[in-house]
C-alpha cells in the first residue's frame, strides 16, 4: 500500500512520459507490464500510473524501500534488455515527502 508521509520514509521516484493521444493507450499498456516486472523486485512498495484527461502525459509515481534497491532493479539484467531503451523518453527523478495535509486534520 503507498504510504506518503514525511520522517523515515521509502524513496519515491516519478517519472513523466509524454505520449501523443492516440498513443497514450499503448504507452501505459508498456508502463502497466514494467510495472508488473518491477512489483516482483526487492524492496517494491508500489507503483501508480496516472494518465492525463487531454492524452498527452503517464506519471509513474514508485516508491522503494530505499534508492539502492531501486537502482538495483533498473540494472538487473532482464529490466534493462526490455526496458533499457524506455529511459530515454523519460524523465525519471527522485523525491521527499516535505508536506502531507489530509483530510483527517
Amino acid at each position: 500500500m503507498t504510504e506518503i508521509r514525511t520522517g523515515n520514509q521509502p524513496v519515491t521516484q516519478i517519472t513523466i512520459v509524454d505520449s501523443e493521444p492516440d498513443k497514450q493507450t499503448e504507452a501505459l499498456s508498456v508502463m502497466t507490464e514494467r510495472a508488473r516486472f518491477m512489483a516482483r523486485q526487492p524492496g517494491f512498495i508500489s507503483i501508480s500510473l496516472h494518465r492525463s484527461l487531454d492524452g498527452r502525459r503517464i506519471v509513474n509515481y514508485v516508491q522503494w524501500q530505499n534508492r539502492d534497491l531501486l537502482r538495483s532493479a533498473h540494472q538487473s539484467p532482464e529490466f534493462r534488455k526490455e526496458w533499457g531503451h524506455f529511459d530515454q523518453l523519460t524523465d525519471e527523478i527522485e523525491y521527499e515527502v516535505a508536506q502531507v495535509i489530509d483530510g483527517g486534520q
